[in-house]
């Protein structure tokens, strides 16, 4: 302690690091975001800070702390060795199962796996909407939507019984006034909950492009904390590159 006492209001602030990452600000309490993630109502982001703030961060947290009545339907016969199927669907009549590949709305399935897999997942991989301009990514997690009106569109299937992308997904045009805030919007939720899943040695890989990498890492350590990134990795896809003007792209 190199002769001096323990700093009470430093250590407090450790321990409340910890727990809200996404509170903490250049080392002082953020108290609309503490707020925030202890589920008051009616919060606004106002103060100046260094701080990353997009239009639709308020209705993202609300989104974040709704909570789901949504339940996983196993579907026996069709996987493979799929005898038994661990929590959350509960025992089955085997033991054979590992694995489990679950089809739904991400939002929703992150929600209803807090319980069961809240801080036990040792490695997560997502591969989310590089937000191109061109493609249709956005969830309409419209907070003023009726429970029953999502749960119809999100349940909307084809003939031979697939989850419709439509039902998901809208087009975010980079003439969209909210072009980046959307992507921010959808991002936030999920990687929130996704953080919950992993266990305290655990890690997080994320796919993305210059578009969005970005925005990707503010949001990150504003979520995970920034002393708990590791590394960015670039992937060289095309070993012959592609040369476009002065740059070699790969």
């Amino acid at each position: 302690m190199k002769g001096k006492s323990l700093d009470i209001q430093q250590n407090q602030l450790e321990k409340l690091k910890q727990l809200f990452p996404e509170a903490i600000t250049e080392g002082k309490v953020d108290w609309e975001k503490l707020q925030a993630s202890l589920g008051k109502e009616n919060i606004e982001f106002q103060n100046e800070r260094y701080v990353l703030n997009w239009a639709g961060k308020t209705d993202a947290f609300k989104i974040l702390q709704q909570s789901t009545t949504a339940t996983l339907k196993p579907c026996p016969g069709e996987g493979i060795n799929d005898g038994f199927l661990p929590s959350p669907f509960g025992e089955g009549s085997g033991v054979r199962s590992e694995n489990v590949f679950i089809e739904g709305e991400n939002l929703e399935v992150l929600k209803v796996l807090q319980k069961s897999y809240y801080g036990k997942i040792k490695c997560i991989i997502i591969d989310p909407p590089y937000n191109t301009g061109g493609d249709s990514f956005i969830y309409p997690d419209k907070f003023s939507e009726k429970k029953e009106d999502y749960l119809k569109r999100i349940g909307e299937k084809d003939e031979e019984g697939y989850l419709l992308k439509e039902g998901f997904f809208r087009k975010n045009s980079k003439e969209s006034g909210h072009y980046h805030s959307n992507w921010l919007s959808m991002m936030y939720p999920r990687l929130f909950l996704a953080k919950n899943l992993l266990r305290d040695d655990g890690v997080i890989f994320v796919h993305i492009d210059d578009n969005e990498v970005h925005n990707l890492r503010l949001l990150m350590n504003e979520i995970f904390g920034e002393e708990n990134f590791f590394a960015q990795v670039i992937v060289r896809s095309n070993s012959r590159g592609q040369t476009y003007k002065q740059i070699a792209k790969t």
